[in-house]
């Protein structure tokens, strides 16, 4: 039986758009290649979503959310790059407890991190705007908000 030719030149149209959404391997290297990075202190290999994992761990441990004494106090940093812009979700911190400069310069850290592995890997996201989370104090912890904004990880 044979298809007609709209249905067939469809097909080749729809394959070809989704080929086109894959992510495409760095010129000059295999995605294995680019799929990991040499581990802190030079000792085996450590992938790039290890990395991250890595990365987010060490700034939510930096982000106090004890100590504040009211929501005045409390607040959120971005989390994380999105590829088509701006943070994947925040994290609430208590900012008389916590040292502010160390946890920026790791969000930091991650969100360059998460950047460049997108900017090399082709990623996209979709673009809606994720608004910063309100943030009040519960049972003397500082906690976000989940209505409206991005929402707060844990």
């Amino acid at each position: 039986m044979r298809l007609p030719l709209t249905r067939l030149l469809s097909s080749a149209a729809l394959a070809a758009a989704l080929a086109a959404c894959a992510p495409q391997p760095p010129a000059g290297g295999s995605s294995a290649d680019s799929a990991s990075r040499a581990a802190p202190g030079g000792g085996g290999a450590e992938t790039d979503s290890a990395r991250f994992a890595r990365l987010e761990g060490e700034a939510r441990a930096l982000a106090k959310t004890e100590g504040c004494a009211s929501d005045a106090q409390c607040k959120v940093a971005p989390v994380g790059h999105r590829a088509c812009g701006g943070p994947r979700t925040y994290v609430a911190y208590c900012a008389l407890t916590t040292d502010s400069a160390a946890l920026f310069a790791k969000l930091d850290e991650l969100a360059r991190a998460e950047e460049e592995y997108q900017r090399r890997n082709g990623i996209a996201s979709t673009c809606e705007m994720r608004l910063p989370p309100a943030v009040s104090l519960s049972g003397g912890r500082c906690v976000g908000e989940s209505g409206g904004g991005a929402g707060v990880a844990p």
